[in-house]
């Protein structure tokens, strides 16, 4: 796939050295950086060098080398700042503050502040409610465009 570069996107710039961060790894496929707004010193961001909005949008080629790194980073973050934990998320068009996909390193501490999710949680009317959405999402599963991992 060609390189793809969004002059507007501010983790283009970091990728392609125009814009300073704080790197913490790079490889062909990845770049690792220290968030400019941390929820905790430590939080790392890890982003494909080529521009993808969303996870969806991944070539599933990069899939397991964007996860093994992350891995890696994560025991790193925790080993570094003595973390108890990590917290690891991706967001998806919704509270994606920048449109480039990338993956939040946040490493926990118990009583740090942060409460499970940054949102309050809800419940499911009943059990065929949740029957309901667990078949919908099942139905809705596209197996043919996922390719299988090997080792």
């Amino acid at each position: 796939m060609p390189e793809y570069d969004d002059k507007d996107c501010v983790f283009c710039g970091i990728v392609r050295g125009r814009t300073p961060a704080a790197k913490v790894y790079e490889d062909d496929d990845l770049v690792a950086f220290l968030d400019s707004r941390p929820l905790f010193p430590g939080h790392v961001l890890v982003c494909p060098r080529n521009h993808y909005n969303t996870f969806p949008e991944l070539p599933a080629g990069l899939v397991r080398s964007m996860f093994l790194k992350s891995q890696q980073l994560t025991r790193a973050v925790e080993r570094a700042m003595e973390a108890e934990g990590t917290f690891l998320a991706i967001n998806n068009r919704v509270s994606q503050s920048v449109p480039h996909l990338h993956l939040h390193i946040v490493p926990r501490r118990k009583k740090d502040g942060l409460k499970g999710f940054f949102w309050p949680r809800s419940k499911y009317r009943d059990d065929d409610h949740l029957e309901t959405v667990r078949k919908a999402i099942q139905g809705a599963m596209d197996t043919s465009s996922v390719e299988p991992l090997t080792e």
